[in-house]
C-alpha cells in the first residue's frame, strides 16, 4: 500500500513536470490524481494485456503518466472556471 501512494505521488509529480505551465495543485492533489492515474493506467495496461492492474511495468508507467496529466488539466479547468465566475 505505501508503494502505491508513493509511485502515485511519483507519477503525479512527473504529470506536472509535463504538463506546461503552472499548476495551482497541492501536493494532496497531485497525489489523489497521481493515485487515479496509476489505477486507470494499471486498468488500461490489464486489458491490453501488458500486466495486472497492481503490477507495475513500462506501459502501464506510462499510461498513468499519461492519464495523470489529462487529470490535472481536467482539474485546472475546473479551478480556472470557479475563480473566473467569482470575478
Amino acid at each position: 500500500m505505501i508503494g502505491f501512494i508513493v509511485a502515485g505521488l511519483i507519477i503525479g509529480a512527473l504529470a506536472r513536470l509535463i504538463k506546461p505551465g503552472k499548476q495551482h495543485l497541492g501536493i494532496l492533489a497531485t497525489l489523489i490524481l497521481g493515485l487515479v492515474g496509476s489505477v486507470i493506467g494499471g486498468t488500461i495496461a490489464n486489458l491490453i494485456g501488458t500486466g495486472d492492474i497492481m503490477e507495475l511495468n513500462i506501459f502501464g508507467f506510462i499510461a498513468a503518466v499519461v492519464v495523470s496529466v489529462l487529470l490535472i488539466g481536467v482539474a485546472e479547468a475546473i479551478a480556472n472556471r470557479g475563480h473566473s465566475t467569482a470575478h
